[in-house]
């Protein structure tokens, strides 16, 4: 955390500044070296030598389309969103310097478009780091505009990237490095070789902000989006947010510019609001901070939530300004050490509904307008911003007019505007002509406004001209410019960019005189064109970014082969009068010939004494013609006499322009109105802006009105006299009329302004006529009075035939889409405010376009920012969700997205709109009574690890091997796993394989069914793998497999060595041979005997043999021999063939397990541990991982069960054992496939023993008969309060018995599993005696249940357990309890986890207040789950998803066992109460 320092080191400063000018650059006259070309913003400028008859001509064109080479990681191509500067070093070349979302730097040669060198600053961000905000995608680095000092050379930019440990870029989309890692720079760089400055750059994150501070500047929620302002010593860059989300707060830092110390850091939220309020951003569509160049910056916010103001009797004057600084144009004093004053504000009087609608006034920069020109007595110096309410405001910069300081606790601005549609983007401004302003509106024309100052001394915009092109439908379209030559009147042409249609569009700037649109002069298509740009000019020259990887360059890209000192300027004219001819001469270049002398269908001008043509001249010689001046109307006058020429040399122009000028006028006087036609359309009731005209005397004599009339009916009349007002004003129906004018003075005009002030809906009309002396004229206004807006927003249901209204907090579904299928379904908004209602006008879209999942929108032009509907009228998009193809009997899962939206409707207002889907694969064997899949995909393993994976194969077929079918194979031949291989083997066994890998090594596809994979070759092609699947009612989920290795001891066994075998076996007094066969089974098997066997030893993986001596013939191989991996486990040898594996009895002392036998031991630390090690853990970012204990079944993120069996390996199956007495043939012999139970065989010699029985009571516990436990139904185990333990070995109703203690009820299962509980759940019921018939693994003789039954006992003991858990409490600490959830181990709702022998809910929630997490859970008795984010496979879900019954969370906690602590894959989940 830096804290701001604003006194300077001067001994420092005057080195760094001694070193800094040792590489001082002069800057050149035609440069771009700040955004907009100087620091009012208003982006007119004068010297780039952009001649209208050049750029009008076909000349002017592309000179250069330069690909910048950057694509970070195979993302992107390069997207240049910052605008390019352009700059003359030492070496007086022009160069062009381009910034990168890629944070690249290009400087390139401004005449060619060569990329003369480039440097890499950081990695960019992600923008998958920003959920549902795609407006800049998919990386973020430079996006704001540097600034260049002229003085030393030094280019400063921002950049956003991550911390230093991922500056190798070893990150993607899936895999980002988490939103709080983001840093931001700035840098300092010279221009001439792009290195970066001594002591920079500097890192602007954790600087707490001066005015505030309870905030510091943190990257990752905040953005860099305005162009930089360089005042003096001063650096000042702007911040807002990313689409409004997260923790920010709009800012301005100061930095010196040559120390690089941070001299100021401002926060527009400054408290005393608590520092998770958000707002007013500082981002105006990529426009700069405005400097007057007497100490005062201007810049706009955006909105926020402090609302500091109320919306009604909270008048505030401008020098009283909020310490919460949202929706605001500010006046900001720059002090002599850096720091900024707040002096004067100004906030819309309907602040509050444009906070809630997301309408910022800051979407456009506060832009200064030339105060030689736009002055008037009662405001000298004037600046103009437009909001994305589409309203204009004219504001006096000496007095901005604070909050509701007008009239009726309006706007005390200049004048307010209100357009057709939302602005994004700052005005042009010409100071030609009188003076002009140009503001772009979204889907509508740009506007023309005239300005001039009424009688009053106020200044007066007048609309009275558009462009002839409307701007794009979406939102993109770029600032205004102005350029003319050396400020030459008649020279002007505004510049504007567009991200639909022609991407450059040139106009002259000045509206015909004689009325209509403005002349179009060039254009030209740029692909990709970046949104919100504004044109950087050179020498002649312009240049533009596109977001597809390119810099354009366009200018003159040949030369003129002759001299004709254009332009002629022929000064006033009166109109029916003819100027006196002006000799134009023209002098030959090169060798050329002149083919044709022309005018451009211009009546205004007359050529005479053309010489013969062609004429043939070489270079020197001159020839002449004359031009003289014809005005047909008053005004400027302009015209090019086009000159064709063939060259003899070439790169020369074919075609010479020579510009004529002129101003035709009247001595009599001459009326005319502009615009001729006013158009308001205003909600009834409601206070409607004023739109002004202008009544103009053309002539250069006074002009007198004998009288202005009005018609309510039409322009023909009949005529009427209006009302005048108490204050003198005319009224005529809706209409007010401000101003009218009695006189207006040679050659000048009188604005006047008119109020439309409906109360009810309707239209109205009302025409005005001016009599006068010179002439008449008339004025239509027209008036649409409607009621307010209403949005209506639907979905398509799944079937598509009909639509489903939205209802907040409530997604849009779109049901189950089966895989690889994709379901398009579109979303409609209708203005439904009736046939009176406004236009519904849509001002914040941020579609999920371009965001990763499954979800999405088909593209970013429908329903975009920008979009107006009228009454009834409705538009749609289409979204979509594709369920990629993926391997079959995968679980379903959630994919989720949100559509942040606003409309005009003032009741609806922000809305983020959730959508959801399902993904289904294709379930297919043995299935579920709810249609899933018994038999679930595992994953992709490799096989021949060193043998085959599966202990069986159950078939091989070229022609009709499909998943289903190998998985029902595996399911009636009782194995726990299914797998898939070479396209049409199917293998059976229950062991799981050793080593899982990639989905991508399973490539081939299954001979019954190309559309699912059975194994592959591996990715290089190079390993064979195979398809696994898993009975889900027996596997745990644990894929991890123990490391292959040689057993050396089990239960009193040790190993002795491996043997190999001449003429007999080395054991033989009995067998047998399995499929399940693991070194424990095989032990437990010899052991059954009193006394057991001497020896036991395994051969072939399969195959078991017990003896009391050894073969004599039979001789000791090295351990290296035994290299066959068990049929039942592939993490333990079983033999090889011919060699036999021996185990012999050691002394009971000498061979002990070290296995816990319940799960109390498994963990001892201690509460105080649990959370230290929280607290250690750096929580840098909003996924932590917590160190685990030494819980393996934690460590690996999935359920195990418990054992106490004293063996040192672990099986994988619950597979009952039964006593068959059949003896099994040798290893060499052939061998039939088994049914599910492991057969337990003995020799032929052996005696038939009796059925084992139930034992009838166990301590205090009474047998209560055989029960069902129906998990292969879909429920859960009916039992269930404790883990399992399972015991292959050793499992006894004692041995149950014990480890349920404390429960009311137990029950045996599957020869070796013992389950707890208060009772049994009401699935469970009791069935007929026969059907529990499996021995208990530790007794023959006694019966343990058997598949999906339960041997139950119960206890009437009243100090054991007999009841469910208590609910949990409704609150513990900061935390609130939500509900049971299911939490699947493949797809964790939470990150974060920690296992304690004795957890307790108290103890997760007090773990998860240390670690600030948002979210905390307990589950399967002893793990406590945490995180910040509900996901499910990298999807972000609601907190209502997965939400089950109660009864399923009935696990008690390890700690407290009358505490619920979640279940099997089931959560007890508590969330932090809102707000603390």
């Amino acid at each position: 955390m830096k804290i701001l320092l604003p006194v300077m080191h001067n001994l420092f400063s005057k080195w760094a500044t001694f070193f800094f000018a040792a590489r001082i650059s002069a800057l050149g006259d035609t440069d771009t070296v700040t955004w907009g070309g100087d620091n009012t913003r208003c982006g007119y400028q004068t010297n780039h030598n952009m001649d209208p008859n050049v750029v009008g001509s076909s000349d002017f064109g592309q000179i250069f389309k330069t690909l910048l080479p950057g694509n970070f990681n195979g993302m992107a191509a390069e997207q240049i969103f910052a605008s390019p500067l352009v700059y003359t070093g030492n070496d007086g070349v022009q160069h062009v310097y381009v910034s990168t979302t890629q944070n690249n730097l290009y400087k390139l040669n401004a005449k060619t478009g060569a990329i003369v060198m480039s440097r890499n600053l950081h990695v960019p961000f992600l923008q998958v780091e920003l959920e549902s905000c795609v407006d800049i995608n998919p990386l973020i680095g430079i996006t704001a505009t540097g600034v260049i000092d002229p003085v030393t050379g030094i280019w400063y930019v921002t950049s956003k990237t991550y911390t230093e440990q991922f500056q190798n870029g070893n990150f993607s989309p899936t895999n980002p490095p988490g939103r709080l890692n983001g840093r931001y720079w700035q840098h300092a760089v010279h221009t001439e070789d792009l290195s970066e400055a001594a002591g920079w750059p500097v890192l602007i994150d954790g600087t707490v902000f001066r005015n505030n501070p309870n905030r510091m500047f943190i990257g990752g929620n905040q953005h860099s989006r305005p162009g930089a302002l360089l005042v003096g010593d001063y650096l000042y860059t702007g911040y807002a947010s990313h689409c409004v989300q997260y923790n920010y707060t709009g800012a301005i830092i100061g930095v010196h510019k040559t120390t690089g110390q941070i001299i100021e850091a401002y926060a527009m939220e400054g408290g005393p609001e608590p520092n998770s309020i958000r707002g007013g951003g500082v981002w105006m569509s990529g426009g700069g901070l405005a400097y007057d160049g007497r100490g005062s910056m201007y810049f706009a916010t955006g909105n926020g939530y402090a609302s500091q103001l109320k919306a009604t009797g909270n008048a505030v004057p401008g020098r009283t300004p909020p310490t919460s600084l949202e929706e605001a144009a500010i006046n900001a004093k720059i002090h002599a050490d850096g720091t900024l004053s707040i002096i004067d504000f100004f906030m819309p009087w309907e602040k509050t509904q444009l906070d809630g609608a997301d309408k910022d006034l800051g979407s456009s920069p506060l832009e200064i307008l030339p105060s030689d020109v736009f002055s008037c007595p009662n405001q000298r110096r004037i600046g103009v911003v437009t909001g994305k309410s589409g309203k204009t405001y004219w504001l006096d910069l000496d007095n901005l007019g604070g909050y509701q300081m007008g009239a009726n606790s309006l706007d005390a601005a200049i004048q307010v505007f209100q357009n057709e549609n939302s602005v994004y983007v700052g005005a042009g401004v010409l100071p030609l002509g009188g003076g002009y302003v140009y503001i772009s509106v979204t889907r509508y024309p740009t506007h023309v406004f005239k300005f001039s100052c009424n009688s009053a001394g106020n200044a007066i915009f007048t609309k009275i001209s558009d462009t002839p092109d409307s701007n794009a439908y979406i939102v993109g379209t770029g600032h205004g410019t102005t350029t003319s030559l050396a400020g030459q009147e008649g020279t002007g042409l505004l510049w504007t960019t567009d991200v639909e249609g022609q991407g450059l569009r040139i106009y002259n700037a000045i509206p015909p005189s004689n009325g209509g649109n403005l002349t179009k002069i060039n254009g030209f298509n740029i692909p990709g064109i970046a949104k919100f740009s504004r044109p950087a000019f050179g020498d002649g020259r312009v240049y533009l970014g596109t977001t597809r990887g390119y810099i354009y360059g366009f200018g003159s890209p040949v030369n003129s082969p002759l001299n004709c000192s254009s332009p002629y300027s022929f000064g006033p004219v009166t109109l029916g009068n003819v100027s006196n001819p002006l000799v134009v001469t023209c002098k030959a270049l090169i060798n050329t010939r002149v083919d044709v002398i022309s005018l451009q269908e211009n009546a205004n001008f007359v050529l005479s004494n053309i010489p013969t043509l062609p004429l043939t001249l070489t270079s020197g010689q001159t020839f002449t013609f004359n031009a003289s001046c014809s005005p047909l109307y008053v005004g400027s006058l302009s015209a090019d006499a086009a000159i064709n020429v063939t060259n003899m040399t070439p790169g020369f122009s074919s075609r010479v322009p020579v510009a004529l000028l002129g101003t035709g006028y009247s001595s009599k006087p001459l009326l005319a109105i502009a615009p001729n036609t006013i158009s308001f359309a205003v909600i009834a009731g409601q206070p409607s802006s004023v739109q002004s005209s202008l009544f103009l005397n053309l002539g250069n004599s006074e002009l007198t009105f004998t009288n202005i009339t009005f018609s309510l009916v039409s322009e023909s009349g009949p005529w009427i006299d209006a009302n005048l007002t108490s204050d003198g004003n005319w009224q005529v129906g809706k209409f007010v009329f401000v101003d009218l004018p009695r006189s207006i003075g040679a050659g000048k005009s009188a604005p006047i302004s008119v109020i439309y002030t409906p109360d009810v809906p309707g239209n109205d009309a009302v025409y005005v006529k001016g009599n006068s002396d010179g002439g008449w004229a008339l004025l239509d206004v027209f008036g649409v009075a409607g009621t307010q807006p209403k949005s209506v927003i639907e979905f398509q249901t799944t079937d598509g035939s009909g639509w489903v209204e939205y209802v907040a907090n409530k997604p849009f579904d779109f049901g189950t889409v089966l895989q690889p299928q994709t379901r398009n379904l579109l979303m409609r908004i209708t203005n439904g405010g009736g046939r009176n209602a406004v236009p519904l006008s849509i001002t914040v879209s941020k579609p999920p376009y371009g965001v990763p999942g499954i979800i999405g929108k088909s593209n970013n032009i429908d329903l975009a920012e920008g979009i107006s509907l009228t009454a009834g009228k409705s538009e749609t998009a289409n979204l979509y969700c594709n369920a990629p193809a993926s391997q079959v009997n995968l679980p379903n899962y959630n994919g989720s997205t949100v559509w942040v939206l606003n409309t005009g409707d003032p009741v609806q207002g922000k809305q983020t709109i959730q959508f959801s889907c399902t993904a289904a694969t294709e379930q297919v064997g043995p299935l579920f009574i709810n249609g899933t899949a018994q038999y679930g995909y595992v994953g992709c393993f490799k096989e021949n690890n060193p043998g085959r994976q599966l202990a069986t194969q159950a078939y091989a077929d070229k022609t009709n091997n499909t998943i289903g079918r190998c998985t029902t194979t595996c399911f009636g031949l009782g194995y726990v796993f299914a797998g898939t291989q070479y396209s049409q083997e199917c293998w059976c066994g229950n062991a799981i394989p050793i080593q899982k890998d990639d989905d991508k090594n399973c490539n081939l596809l299954c001979t019954g069914n190309s559309n699912q994979t059975c194994g592959g070759d591996g990715y290089f092609h190079d390993t064979a793998h195979i398809s696994l699947f898993a009975d889900s009612t027996k596997f745990n989920g644990n894929t991890a497999s123990p490391p292959l290795q040689l057993t050396q001891s089990v239960g009193n066994y040790v190993f002795v060595g491996c043997y190999t075998e001449k003429s007999s076996k080395t054991l033989s007094d009995k067998s047998t041979v399995l499929n399940t066969m693991t070194v424990e089974i095989c032990q437990a098997f010899c052991s059954m005997t009193t006394p057991p066997f001497q020896y036991f030893g395994l051969e072939y993986a399969a195959e078991c043999y017990c003896g009391q001596a050894l073969n004599s013939a039979s001789t000791v191989l090295d351990a290296t021999a035994c290299n066959m991996p068990c049929k039942g486990s592939n993490s333990e040898y079983c033999g090889a063939g011919g060699v036999m594996q021996i185990y012999g009895l050691a002394s009971t002392s000498s061979v002990q397990s070290t296995v816990s036998s319940t799960v109390k031991s498994a963990v001892s630390s201690t509460v105080s541990t649990e959370v230290t090690k929280i607290m250690s853990s750096a929580l840098s970012s909003d996924v932590t991982t917590i160190p685990l204990n030494t819980d393996t079944s934690a460590s690996t993120r999935t359920r195990t069960n418990i054992y106490t069996s004293t063996t040192s390996g672990l099986p994988t199956t619950s597979s009952a054992i039964s006593s068959s007495s059949t003896t099994m043939a040798s290893s060499t012999s052939s061998q039939s496939l088994t049914s599910s139970a492991i057969s337990m065989t003995q020799s032929s010699t052996a005696a038939s023993q009796s059925g084992p029985t139930p034992t009838p009571s166990v301590g205090s516990y009474t047998y209560m008969g055989c029960w069902t436990d129906p998990i292969n139904l879909g429920y859960p185990h009916v039992l269930n309060t404790l883990p399992v333990l399972t015991n292959v070995t050793s499992m006894t109703p004692s041995l149950c018995a014990s480890y349920c203690t404390d429960f009311a009820t137990f029950g045996l299962e599957y020869s070796s599993e013992c389950y707890c509980g208060p009772h049994p759940s009401v699935n469970s019921k009791k069935t007929n005696e026969s059907d529990c018939n499996s021995p208990c693994t530790g007794d023959t003789k006694s019966i343990c249940g058997a598949g999906y039954r339960l041997s139950l006992y119960t206890s009437l003991d009243p100090a054991k357990i007999s009841t469910d858990p208590s609910p949990p409490a409704l609150t513990l600490g900061n935390y609130t309890y939500a509900n049971c959830m299911v939490d699947e181990p493949s797809t964790r709702l939470l990150p974060t986890v920690f296992v304690s022998a004795d957890m307790t809910n108290e103890l997760c929630i007090a773990a998860a207040e240390v670690g600030g997490f948002k979210y905390a859970g307990t589950e399967y008795a002893n793990e406590c789950w945490m995180g910040n984010v509900l996901s499910v496979s990298g999807i972000v879900i609601q907190e209502s998803n997965g939400q089950v019954d109660e009864s399923q969370c009935g696990m008690m906690c390890a700690g407290a066992k009358k505490q619920p602590c979640g279940g099997p894959n089931r959560m007890t989940f508590w969330k932090r109460i809102a707000g603390v």
